[in-house]
């Protein structure tokens, strides 16, 4: 798996801004609303409530004796947390139960909202399998045009909805350098849409990989349009409540209603793990198609033969392990084949990254291996 992050300094400058109003990570649950109405009226934020019935994780602790190589060095986990500056770290053991092996936390706690950056694109990528799979979107193969007519005329004309997906919309963009001022002016209340009409084109779509942010938008303000409803609302109703989310949820939104899609989710290190855990069961969650299998299948494999380390949103590895990333170290990562959710987050930690699949490995494989001798969890309170 091939990841990207912004030059720190853009982030630095965009996150000066941008967190005056809205923390990296947010201690425990956000203070009761006096209202429904009120809360969703939080400038620049949008809340999604949690269902009536959470999926179940079971602590169940396991001493994890981890252990890699990296550039010819010997690493354990604990460095590797340290060295990253990992704030929430949970291990979810789902060959037996859904149990939580392990969960580590510093300077937060079970409560805090951490923020999600680009781990939200895989987010948006279910909400389009799941308008695609209800039929609202006829083909990922259509042009996006078809759908957001307002696109006509800009770098995003005739662009297929997969091509979006797959980060390959031909657009003029570096996201080095792209997205910090549209991330800014977007939290200080310009409207992405109107953003997202100035882009022009500067190569052929389906050519190449870039990754780029305003893909996301765009396939986030495609899901509420062919829907009717706000990309917010949608998510809450048809993935955040039927996947068994335990928790509130903060959504970043430009100030105009549109949700970013391509970031800013706050929400906790558990419910994330949960986000993986449906992934991992093909979009099953307590025995209730939430996304489509299909869609599950297609979108953590390699999506085009110019980038085999991406699918549609997710990063995908070759033993068919595949990973939700974010800036500076937010994680989720799912292996089919060891039945293992890992979810990472930080405050902003470029340091380390490098070692992070290996170390996500070398967690699942000690995870499996320890699977048979250890004794299974039971319900927490």
């Amino acid at each position: 798996m091939r990841r990207r992050a912004l030059a720190a300094g853009a982030v630095a400058a965009a996150t000066a801004l941008v967190f005056s109003t809205a923390p990296a990570v947010q201690a425990g649950p956000p203070p009761a609303p006096p209202s429904r109405a009120t809360m969703e009226a939080t400038r620049g934020f949008d809340m999604l409530h949690p269902s009536r019935h959470p999926v179940v994780l079971r602590d169940a602790p396991r001493r994890l004796n981890v252990t890699y190589t990296h550039k010819g060095r010997k690493r354990t986990l604990e460095q590797f947390l340290a060295t990253t500056g990992t704030q929430g770290f949970v291990v979810l053991d789902a060959a037996r139960g859904q149990e939580v092996v392990f969960e580590r936390y510093s300077l937060a706690d079970r409560d805090t909202r951490f923020q999600s950056w680009s781990v939200a694109k895989s987010f948006t990528s279910a909400a389009v399998g799941v308008a695609l799979g209800e039929g609202a979107i006829d083909s990922i193969a259509d042009p996006v045009t078809k759908y957001l007519p307002e696109l006509a005329g800009s770098g995003f004309d005739g662009v297929s909805i997969r091509d979006l997906l797959r980060m390959s919309s031909g657009i003029a963009w570096n996201e080095y350098f792209d997205v910090p001022p549209v991330h800014v002016a977007a939290s200080l209340g310009s409207p992405l849409p109107a953003m997202a009409k100035l882009r022009k084109r500067a190569w052929k779509p389906g050519s190449r990989f870039e990754y780029t942010s305003m893909n996301s938008f765009v396939l986030a303000w495609l899901v509420s349009r062919t829907t009717g409803v706000p990309y917010h609302r949608y998510v809450e109703q048809k993935l955040w409540q039927p996947a068994g989310m335990e928790a509130t949820v903060q959504l970043g939104n430009d100030s105009n209603g549109n949700s970013m899609g391509y970031c800013c989710y706050y929400a906790t290190d558990r419910d994330y793990a949960r986000f993986g855990l449906l992934y991992l069961r093909g979009g099953r969650a307590d025995g209730r198609q939430v996304v489509p299998e299909s869609w599950v299948r297609e979108s953590t494999r390699p999506s085009a033969s110019f980038n085999k380390d991406y699918g549609l949103h997710w990063w995908v590895g070759e033993n068919g392990d595949f990973m939700a990333t974010g800036l500076a170290g937010q994680h989720i990562y799912v292996s089919p084949k060891r039945e293992v959710v890992i979810v990472k987050s930080t405050l902003a930690t470029i340091i380390g990254e490098d070692e992070t699949e290996a170390a996500f490995r070398a967690v699942a494989a000690e995870v499996a291996r320890t699977r048979a001798s250890s004794r299974p969890g039971v319900p927490r309170s």
